[in-house]
């Protein structure tokens, strides 16, 4: 049973930056894809970014690519979303997920096997 403890959210201006990292424990970290959803108020969970198990491949959703990337530490079991350029509409909850699959990368939350508890990000205007 892998856990997911996400940190590093906070509230920043519009144009701001913030790094959130998600330590895993209880799992073979290595072998999971791991991945970032986000969740504001009265919308849906959405996919955010995911990283291969080796950190080979990266898939961003179309609304952050250019602005956050993901990246992974397989020796400190940690993954990371250096999120730059921060506008309103990132403010959400951001979780963090890990699938155990084997090529490929998923986007739907229903694929992923554990969660994060989440950890709030607000970019005020």
């Amino acid at each position: 049973q892998m856990q997911l403890v996400e940190s590093g959210g906070g509230l920043v201006q519009a144009g701001g930056s913030l790094r959130l990292s998600c330590a895993a424990s209880g799992g073979s970290f290595s072998n999971y894809a791991m991945a970032w959803f986000r969740q504001a108020p009265g919308k849906e969970r959405e996919f955010v970014a995911a990283i291969s198990w080796r950190g080979t491949s990266t898939y961003y959703a179309d609304s952050v690519k250019g602005r956050f990337t993901i990246s992974r530490d397989n020796a400190k079991n940690t993954v990371y979303l250096q999120m730059n350029s921060l506008k309103p509409e990132d403010t959400a909850v951001y979780y963090c997920a890990a699938d155990w699959v084997i090529g490929g990368l998923r986007l739907s939350a229903d694929d992923y096997d554990y969660w994060g508890q989440g950890t709030q990000v607000t970019v005020s205007s």
